[in-house]
Protein backbone atom coordinates (compact mmCIF):
# COMPACT_ATOMS: atom_id res chain seq x y z
CA UNK A 1 0.00 0.00 0.00
CA UNK A 2 1.25 3.27 -0.61
CA UNK A 3 0.81 6.82 1.27
CA UNK A 4 0.27 10.26 0.43
CA UNK A 5 -0.80 13.53 1.49
CA UNK A 6 -4.15 15.22 1.18
CA UNK A 7 -5.02 18.74 2.23
CA UNK A 8 -5.75 22.41 1.25
CA UNK A 9 -3.07 24.78 0.26
CA UNK A 10 -3.95 28.37 1.27
CA UNK A 11 -2.02 31.33 1.20
CA UNK A 12 -1.37 31.42 4.90
CA UNK A 13 0.26 27.82 4.88
CA UNK A 14 3.27 26.03 3.39
CA UNK A 15 3.96 26.92 0.13
CA UNK A 16 2.85 24.12 -2.59
CA UNK A 17 6.39 23.82 -3.89
CA UNK A 18 7.80 23.58 -0.67
CA UNK A 19 5.35 20.98 0.04
CA UNK A 20 5.73 18.63 -2.79
CA UNK A 21 9.67 18.65 -2.63
CA UNK A 22 9.16 17.79 1.14
CA UNK A 23 6.73 14.71 0.34
CA UNK A 24 9.27 13.09 -1.72
CA UNK A 25 11.85 13.43 0.17
CA UNK A 26 9.93 11.21 2.60
CA UNK A 27 8.58 8.88 0.16
CA UNK A 28 4.80 9.75 0.04
CA UNK A 29 3.66 8.98 -3.75
CA UNK A 30 0.95 11.63 -4.05
CA UNK A 31 -0.26 14.96 -2.90
CA UNK A 32 -4.21 15.61 -3.16
CA UNK A 33 -5.23 18.75 -3.29
CA UNK A 34 -8.53 20.18 -2.38
CA UNK A 35 -10.63 23.12 -4.65
CA UNK A 36 -13.29 25.44 -4.10
CA UNK A 37 -13.03 28.41 -5.95
CA UNK A 38 -14.76 30.59 -3.48
CA UNK A 39 -17.19 30.36 -0.32
CA UNK A 40 -20.60 32.39 -0.64
CA UNK A 41 -21.50 34.69 2.54
CA UNK A 42 -24.57 33.80 2.59
CA UNK A 43 -24.03 29.83 4.05
CA UNK A 44 -26.71 28.63 3.84
CA UNK A 45 -25.80 24.88 3.10
CA UNK A 46 -24.65 23.55 6.40
CA UNK A 47 -21.16 22.55 6.51
CA UNK A 48 -21.16 18.48 6.33
CA UNK A 49 -18.29 18.43 9.21
CA UNK A 50 -20.84 20.06 11.59
CA UNK A 51 -20.55 23.64 13.03
CA UNK A 52 -18.49 26.79 11.61
CA UNK A 53 -16.79 26.68 8.23
CA UNK A 54 -13.23 25.86 8.44
CA UNK A 55 -11.11 28.91 7.49
CA UNK A 56 -9.21 26.71 4.99
CA UNK A 57 -12.07 26.80 2.76
CA UNK A 58 -12.30 30.16 2.20
CA UNK A 59 -8.47 29.92 0.93
CA UNK A 60 -7.91 27.68 -1.37
CA UNK A 61 -4.81 28.50 -4.13
CA UNK A 62 -6.27 26.86 -7.69
CA UNK A 63 -5.79 23.58 -7.36
CA UNK A 64 -3.80 22.97 -11.00
CA UNK A 65 -1.61 26.69 -10.20
CA UNK A 66 -0.48 24.53 -6.78
CA UNK A 67 -0.16 21.15 -8.26
CA UNK A 68 2.25 22.85 -11.16
CA UNK A 69 4.32 24.58 -8.72
CA UNK A 70 4.58 20.68 -6.83
CA UNK A 71 5.14 19.40 -10.16
CA UNK A 72 8.17 21.72 -10.36
CA UNK A 73 10.18 20.34 -7.18
CA UNK A 74 9.01 16.82 -7.74
CA UNK A 75 9.85 13.48 -10.15
CA UNK A 76 8.00 11.06 -9.12
CA UNK A 77 5.19 12.71 -6.87
CA UNK A 78 1.52 11.77 -8.47
CA UNK A 79 -0.71 15.24 -8.40
CA UNK A 80 -4.11 14.81 -7.54
CA UNK A 81 -7.25 16.86 -7.65
CA UNK A 82 -9.25 15.97 -4.37
CA UNK A 83 -11.82 16.75 -5.44
CA UNK A 84 -11.55 19.23 -8.66
CA UNK A 85 -15.35 20.43 -8.33
CA UNK A 86 -16.06 19.78 -11.80
CA UNK A 87 -19.74 20.83 -12.12
CA UNK A 88 -18.73 24.51 -11.43
CA UNK A 89 -16.19 24.34 -14.38
CA UNK A 90 -15.55 24.83 -17.64
CA UNK A 91 -15.27 21.89 -19.14
CA UNK A 92 -13.06 22.89 -22.34
CA UNK A 93 -10.40 24.86 -19.87
CA UNK A 94 -10.31 22.26 -17.45
CA UNK A 95 -9.26 19.52 -20.17
CA UNK A 96 -6.57 22.01 -21.29
CA UNK A 97 -5.58 22.39 -17.39
CA UNK A 98 -5.32 19.07 -16.59
CA UNK A 99 -3.81 18.05 -19.97
CA UNK A 100 -1.21 20.88 -19.82
CA UNK A 101 -0.68 19.80 -15.86
CA UNK A 102 -0.04 16.23 -17.32
CA UNK A 103 2.28 17.45 -19.87
CA UNK A 104 4.41 19.73 -17.40
CA UNK A 105 5.08 16.87 -14.89
CA UNK A 106 5.42 14.18 -17.68
CA UNK A 107 2.24 12.42 -16.63
CA UNK A 108 1.72 11.95 -13.07
CA UNK A 109 -1.78 13.72 -12.77
CA UNK A 110 -4.51 12.09 -11.46
CA UNK A 111 -7.58 13.71 -12.10
CA UNK A 112 -10.16 13.67 -8.34
CA UNK A 113 -13.81 14.96 -9.26
CA UNK A 114 -17.10 15.18 -7.44
CA UNK A 115 -20.71 16.98 -7.34
CA UNK A 116 -19.56 19.05 -3.85
CA UNK A 117 -21.80 20.11 -1.10
CA UNK A 118 -21.90 24.23 -1.30
CA UNK A 119 -25.16 24.91 -3.05
CA UNK A 120 -24.75 28.39 -2.84
CA UNK A 121 -21.32 28.01 -4.70
CA UNK A 122 -22.74 26.04 -7.34
CA UNK A 123 -25.32 28.36 -7.99
CA UNK A 124 -22.81 31.61 -8.15
CA UNK A 125 -21.21 29.23 -11.24
CA UNK A 126 -24.57 28.96 -13.18
CA UNK A 127 -25.09 25.12 -11.53
CA UNK A 128 -28.76 23.62 -11.19
CA UNK A 129 -27.55 21.40 -7.66
CA UNK A 130 -30.66 19.17 -9.24
CA UNK A 131 -28.97 17.64 -12.11
CA UNK A 132 -25.36 18.45 -11.19
CA UNK A 133 -24.54 14.46 -11.16
CA UNK A 134 -25.80 14.29 -14.95
CA UNK A 135 -23.96 17.17 -15.70
CA UNK A 136 -20.60 15.93 -14.24
CA UNK A 137 -21.01 11.87 -16.22
CA UNK A 138 -21.58 14.54 -19.68
CA UNK A 139 -18.48 16.15 -18.49
CA UNK A 140 -16.11 13.10 -18.00
CA UNK A 141 -17.32 11.83 -21.30
CA UNK A 142 -16.57 15.09 -22.82
CA UNK A 143 -12.74 15.74 -21.41
CA UNK A 144 -12.48 12.11 -22.74
CA UNK A 145 -13.05 12.75 -25.54
CA UNK A 146 -10.97 16.82 -25.76
CA UNK A 147 -7.95 14.47 -24.71
CA UNK A 148 -8.51 11.50 -26.58
CA UNK A 149 -9.94 12.90 -30.45
CA UNK A 150 -7.79 15.00 -32.57
CA UNK A 151 -11.50 16.80 -33.43
CA UNK A 152 -13.41 16.43 -30.70
CA UNK A 153 -17.09 16.85 -30.44
CA UNK A 154 -19.83 16.21 -28.18
CA UNK A 155 -23.94 16.49 -28.08
CA UNK A 156 -25.37 16.06 -24.66
CA UNK A 157 -28.01 17.30 -22.53
CA UNK A 158 -25.96 19.66 -20.87
CA UNK A 159 -23.22 19.88 -22.71
CA UNK A 160 -23.18 20.27 -26.84
CA UNK A 161 -20.17 21.22 -28.99
CA UNK A 162 -19.10 20.69 -32.67
CA UNK A 163 -15.73 19.36 -33.54
CA UNK A 164 -12.79 21.24 -32.63
CA UNK A 165 -8.89 21.23 -32.36
CA UNK A 166 -7.57 20.97 -28.80
CA UNK A 167 -4.28 20.57 -27.32
CA UNK A 168 -2.17 19.20 -25.89
CA UNK A 169 -2.94 16.30 -24.93
CA UNK A 170 -2.08 14.23 -21.93
CA UNK A 171 1.35 12.22 -21.52
CA UNK A 172 -0.61 9.15 -20.28
CA UNK A 173 -2.84 7.19 -22.50
CA UNK A 174 -5.43 7.03 -23.13
CA UNK A 175 -5.66 10.11 -20.55
CA UNK A 176 -4.74 10.63 -17.35
CA UNK A 177 -7.09 8.80 -14.48
CA UNK A 178 -9.98 9.86 -13.11
CA UNK A 179 -10.45 9.77 -9.38
CA UNK A 180 -14.42 9.48 -8.35
CA UNK A 181 -15.03 10.70 -4.88
CA UNK A 182 -17.82 9.74 -3.12
CA UNK A 183 -19.75 6.74 -1.97
CA UNK A 184 -22.74 7.46 -2.73
CA UNK A 185 -25.09 4.80 -5.23
CA UNK A 186 -24.97 7.48 -7.86
CA UNK A 187 -21.09 8.07 -6.94
CA UNK A 188 -20.57 4.50 -7.55
CA UNK A 189 -22.27 4.49 -10.24
CA UNK A 190 -20.65 6.95 -12.08
CA UNK A 191 -17.45 4.99 -10.97
CA UNK A 192 -18.42 1.73 -12.74
CA UNK A 193 -19.08 3.58 -16.02
CA UNK A 194 -16.70 6.74 -15.90
CA UNK A 195 -14.21 6.01 -13.10
CA UNK A 196 -10.56 4.76 -13.33
CA UNK A 197 -10.23 4.74 -9.03
CA UNK A 198 -11.96 5.14 -6.54
CA UNK A 199 -12.00 7.76 -3.86
CA UNK A 200 -13.77 7.26 -0.90
CA UNK A 201 -13.26 8.99 2.20
CA UNK A 202 -11.94 7.61 5.38
CA UNK A 203 -15.18 7.34 7.28
CA UNK A 204 -15.89 4.44 4.48
CA UNK A 205 -16.28 0.92 6.43
CA UNK A 206 -13.69 -1.48 5.57
CA UNK A 207 -16.69 -3.83 5.00
CA UNK A 208 -17.90 -1.63 2.39
CA UNK A 209 -14.06 -1.41 0.61
CA UNK A 210 -14.66 -5.23 -0.08
CA UNK A 211 -18.22 -4.90 -0.90
CA UNK A 212 -17.50 -1.99 -3.93
CA UNK A 213 -14.03 -4.36 -4.68
CA UNK A 214 -16.69 -7.31 -5.51
CA UNK A 215 -19.50 -5.27 -7.29
CA UNK A 216 -16.95 -3.89 -9.71
CA UNK A 217 -15.92 -7.31 -10.49
CA UNK A 218 -18.82 -8.45 -11.00
CA UNK A 219 -19.36 -5.52 -13.78
CA UNK A 220 -16.06 -6.59 -15.27
CA UNK A 221 -14.40 -3.81 -13.74
CA UNK A 222 -11.34 -5.90 -11.75
CA UNK A 223 -8.82 -2.68 -13.21
CA UNK A 224 -9.46 0.15 -10.37
CA UNK A 225 -7.46 1.17 -7.10
CA UNK A 226 -8.98 2.92 -4.31
CA UNK A 227 -7.22 5.51 -2.59
CA UNK A 228 -8.23 7.19 0.53
CA UNK A 229 -8.52 10.58 0.82
CA UNK A 230 -8.18 12.27 4.13
CA UNK A 231 -7.64 9.45 6.67
CA UNK A 232 -5.68 10.05 9.99
CA UNK A 233 -2.50 7.94 11.51
CA UNK A 234 -4.09 5.51 13.55
CA UNK A 235 -2.28 2.33 12.82
CA UNK A 236 -5.61 -0.09 13.70
CA UNK A 237 -7.54 2.06 11.04
CA UNK A 238 -4.84 1.89 8.49
CA UNK A 239 -4.38 -1.77 9.01
CA UNK A 240 -7.97 -2.37 8.24
CA UNK A 241 -7.72 -0.69 5.35
CA UNK A 242 -4.28 -2.64 4.21
CA UNK A 243 -6.31 -5.44 5.40
CA UNK A 244 -9.50 -4.86 2.92
CA UNK A 245 -6.98 -4.31 -0.05
CA UNK A 246 -6.57 -0.72 -0.29
CA UNK A 247 -3.87 0.74 -2.82
CA UNK A 248 -3.11 3.59 -1.42
CA UNK A 249 -4.21 5.79 2.09
CA UNK A 250 -3.48 9.52 2.18
CA UNK A 251 -2.99 11.42 5.62
CA UNK A 252 -5.01 14.60 5.95
CA UNK A 253 -2.50 17.79 6.63
CA UNK A 254 -3.58 20.37 8.45
CA UNK A 255 -2.77 23.75 6.78
CA UNK A 256 -0.01 25.12 8.67
CA UNK A 257 3.13 27.19 8.26
CA UNK A 258 6.02 25.06 7.02
CA UNK A 259 7.95 24.08 10.08
CA UNK A 260 4.57 22.88 11.46
CA UNK A 261 4.27 21.17 8.30
CA UNK A 262 7.52 19.41 7.99
CA UNK A 263 7.11 18.19 11.77
CA UNK A 264 3.80 16.82 10.99
CA UNK A 265 5.38 15.13 7.81
CA UNK A 266 7.74 13.42 9.63
CA UNK A 267 5.30 12.11 12.12
CA UNK A 268 3.32 10.50 9.09
CA UNK A 269 6.41 9.59 7.78
CA UNK A 270 7.14 7.30 10.78
CA UNK A 271 3.87 5.66 10.75
CA UNK A 272 3.84 4.85 7.22
CA UNK A 273 6.87 3.37 7.35
CA UNK A 274 5.57 0.74 10.20
CA UNK A 275 3.25 -0.58 6.97
CA UNK A 276 6.45 -1.54 4.37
Amino acid sequence: MEFGISTFVTDDGIRPDVLGEALEERGFDSLFLAEHSHIPASRQTPYPGGGELPRIYYRTLDPFVALTAAAVNTSQLVLGTGIALLIQRDTIHTAKEVASLDLVSRGRVAFGVGVGWNREEMADHGTDPRTRGALMDEQLQALKAIWTQEQAEFHGEHLDFDPFFAWPKPVQTPHPPIYVGGESPAALRRLAEHGDAWLPRPGTPTDEIRRVRDWLAEQGRTDVPFTVFGGTPDADVIKGFADAGLERYTFLLKTMPEAETLSALDDFARVAAGFR
